[in-house]
């Protein structure tokens, strides 16, 4: 540590933290990180980043379509610290220009502050203010269904006692959330005149309908099971479409649903039921993404990973916070065998949403925080 660093007291420290922070977060919402499309290459806020990670041996890899990440290590530290850089596009509802940060009495707002660029800033003035070992991973591919950074991180896997992947989690971490599994179906029947008598199997949107009567009966089954808080299995069933018209039987029809388990649900098992729920059973079915819930693993692996993520986050002074539903990259680490959780600034709910903010206390507390984290092995 620092001398100038090691001399400051608490509260100027994290004045002085939150003010690189703002300056930091400023030019990171400027870049234009929006996924989709994912135009992203290997300059522009990686150039940004690098600049400012002096005295860290850095690497940018450019995974395709968008998809680079930037690993920086300084020294030999135990933790990772993981925060994405895309953002998901801005909405017509924005009463601002979405990539300049406006700093008001209690919030900065832009796209991607919440979600999660505070965080990476954060980090940044965290790498500057201090010399203690510290990793971070940047990446860009976390705001689509198509995984690529962290999948290519996870082959040489690098050893750490654990992974903290920022997400907004209001200053808390976060040791457990539901997976998210997102599938594609079709069922077909056989077109003809609607006059006629209509059997069960002739139209496929029949079959669709009877379909989701029994998945959400289904689901309402399963709403008793309970993991770490969380309660049931949520369930949505996004894009129905089929049929020709009205006095036609259709002969096709397109379903595209996804569904959230506790940690506690077999997937697979999941997957199946959906399948065969009614007869006939669908023509294709394809999963087209799925995530893990954190922690990866059958119940006892799951319980086990999840009571040492708890000890590693009282041991660096954060406060554990509740399950949440939503899913983050966190759990990638966990399936290789990491032990991980998430912790950052900001609320969910204000994530996605048109004038995006972060609180400015909540800010200043995890820039703090991490300040102190890196700090502890070198003081």
């Amino acid at each position: 540590m620092s001398s100038s660093a090691g001399s400051a007291s608490p509260g100027v420290q994290g004045q002085a933290l939150l003010h690189a922070t703002l300056e930091h977060l400023r030019a990171l919402v400027s870049f234009d990180t929006r996924n989709p499309p994912r135009a992203i290459g290997t300059g522009g806020i990686f150039d940004y980043l690098r600049e400012r990670l002096p005295g860290f041996a850095v690497t940018v890899t450019d995974h395709g379509a968008g998809a680079v990440t930037l690993y920086a290590v300084r020294g030999k530290p135990k933790y990772l610290f993981n925060v994405h850089l895309d953002t998901v596009p801005d909405s017509p509802h924005w009463t601002r220009d979405p990539h300049v940060l406006d700093v008001a009495e209690d919030r900065a707002i832009g796209l991607g502050a919440c979600d999660i660029k505070g965080a990476a800033a954060a980090l940044v003035a965290v790498a500057n203010a201090s010399s203690g070992d510290l990793a971070l991973l940047f990446s860009t591919d976390e705001e689509a269904n198509d995984p690529r950074c962290i999948a290519a991180f996870l082959q040489e896997k690098p050893a750490y006692d654990a992974v903290i992947v920022a997400e907004p989690t209001r200053g808390h971490a976060v040791l457990a959330h539901r997976g998210i599994h997102s599938v594609q179906m079709r069922f077909a029947g056989q077109a003809g005149h609607a006059s006629g008598e209509i059997k069960p199997t002739d139209s496929a949107v029949h079959q669709v309908m009877r379909w989701g009567t029994a998945a959400l009966d289904h689901v309402d089954n399963l709403s008793h099971e309970r993991f770490g808080g969380l309660t049931g299995l949520r369930f949505n069933i996004g894009r129905v479409e089929g049929g020709i018209k009205a006095n036609m039987i259709a002969p096709t029809a397109d379903v595209r649903f996804g569904f959230r388990p506790l940690p506690s649900m077999d997937p697979d098992q999941l997957l199946e039921t959906f399948r065969t729920l009614v007869e006939p059973t669908p023509v294709d079915y394809e999963e087209l993404f799925r995530g893990m819930s954190l922690p990866a693993g059958d119940i006892a692996t799951a319980e086990t990973r999840r009571l040492a993520a708890r000890d590693i986050a009282d041991e660096l002074g954060v406060p554990v916070g509740n399950a949440v539903n939503f899913w983050t990259e966190a759990a990638l680490f966990s399936q290789a065998g990491y032990i991980a959780f998430v912790y950052g600034p900001g609320d969910i709910a204000q994530a996605h949403t048109a004038d995006e903010w972060v609180a400015l206390d909540q800010l200043q507390t995890y820039a703090t925080t991490i300040y102190e984290i890196v700090n502890r092995g070198s003081a």
